[in-house]
């Protein structure tokens, strides 16, 4: 027992510590289990832990014996850096009172060895949101000085005063510092209605972590900033598509005389699109506009589970798959933005859909993203019944790597370069 990962809970004032003598357990789905040692690794820097309201944490006696939850305190969950899959949950029983838990991965965390540690693996290690790549100072003295150049600009005003600095966007500050992936918000609507939207949120949920783009900016205002980060960045990449945003697509005849205008004046950087994926016409014509490269975002490749968390009003899920093969067929590196939730990314018949889906579609990255939503509030949506047998998210990670051995994995948008 002394070598075994301890539970890590906090008390009513928020304060956090380790309980000698328990196994701590972890949560796939329904499934509570202890922490497997040897899906461990240190708490990687820049995470958080957070302490969840309402939410009593279990643990085990033995490893054999069923879980016990741990009356009087509170459970406890590390909030990962960009880069990292987590492979389980924080696992806690939900009291009646429980609040609904801000848009966060709730990512189960530990004490092992002297150390706070979380079952999880970092799957990218591109430093571009790296925190100590960001020096607050200085993103604050450019964005005060592009707003000064370019005062009537609402895209800099908006990327700067809202993204940059009020909600620490690191693809926003990464415009202000003319380096790698810069964003380009064009859409106020959305076409889908996703559970975890972090723009856009009823009121009777979860605060919304940003604010929903409020204007759609004019051509101008978007060459302004596009063409001299293209010219002078490193590694230079402008995406259409934020979480800022509403769906992109459906300003998709503005993207198309941006793409066009810029590729009438340069050809350096990679132009992208990131997307829910329900207009299949539109990223064809995109493509012919000078697009290079396309991510489209999933929870699942089975409908079953991806229409009642996206909640499409104009698409189904069969346009999302069109619009990969189309995009396939005209030249575009495609990406999926994997929204990964153990318990449900990991159960076979999921795995078997998202490798049909791959080899169907031409899939040539996948970039695994920690779902951020309560994980009840996620099991409510999609059901509880559990259709296949869970294999883990480490099987499921080698599994792929085997099957699909040209598939890449990561967390970021690659430029050009690096998949020409």
């Amino acid at each position: 027992m002394a070598s075994a990962p301890r539970p890590v809970v906090a008390n009513a004032a928020g304060e956090i510590t380790d309980v000698a003598g328990l196994r701590a357990a972890a949560r796939a789905g329904e499934d509570v289990f202890p922490i497997d040692p040897a899906e461990l690794v240190p708490l990687p820097e820049a995470s958080r832990l957070m302490f969840l309201p309402g939410r009593t944490p279990f643990a085990f006696e033995k490893a054999a014996a069923g879980p016990e939850a741990l009356d009087g305190a509170l459970a406890v969950a590390a909030f990962l850096p960009p880069g990292w899959t987590g492979f389980s949950h924080s696992a806690f029983r939900r009291e009646a009172d429980a609040p609904l838990l801000p848009l966060y991965a709730y990512t189960a965390v530990c004490w092992h060895r002297g150390r706070f540690c979380v079952p999880a693996r970092r799957i990218d290690d591109d430093p571009k949101h790296d925190p100590e790549s960001f020096a607050k100072d200085e993103i604050e003295k450019r964005v005060a000085a592009l707003r000064a150049r370019l005062p009537n600009n609402r895209l800099v005003a908006h990327l700067g005063a809202r993204c940059a600095l009020e909600w620490g966007c690191p693809n926003a500050q990464n415009l202000f510092l003319a380096r790698w992936e810069a964003p380009i918000a064009v859409a106020r609507a959305c076409n889908a209605a996703c559970i975890a939207c972090i723009s856009e949120q009823p009121g009777d949920t979860v605060p919304s972590p940003q604010q929903r783009l409020e204007f759609a900016p004019s051509l101008e205002e978007i060459l302004e900033l596009a063409l001299p980060h293209l010219a002078n960045a490193e590694r230079s990449m402008i995406s259409f598509g934020q979480g800022c945003e509403g769906e992109p697509l459906l300003q998709a005849e503005l993207i198309e005389r941006a793409l066009r205008e810029i590729r009438a004046r340069t050809a350096r950087g990679t132009l992208h699109l990131n997307t829910n994926g329900s207009r299949p016409d539109a990223v064809a014509r995109l493509a012919d506009a000078g697009l290079d490269s396309i991510r489209v975002s999933l929870n699942s490749a089975r409908p079953e589970a991806y229409t009642p968390y996206y909640r499409p009003r104009t698409y189904a899920f069969a346009d999302v798959v069109e619009t990969l093969r189309v995009a396939r067929a005209r030249g575009l590196f495609t990406s999926l933005n994997y929204l990964t939730f153990p318990g449900v990314t990991d159960r076979v018949d999921e795995a078997e859909a998202l490798e049909r889906l791959v080899r169907e579609t031409g899939v040539r990255m996948i970039q695994w993203r920690n779902l951020n939503v309560d994980p009840d509030w996620y099991a409510d949506v999609l059901g509880r019944d559990a259709r296949s047998r869970r294999m883990g998210m480490p099987v499921l990670l080698e599994r792929l790597r085997e099957r699909l051995p040209e598939l890449r994995f990561g967390y970021f948008n690659p430029p050009a370069e690096e998949w020409r």
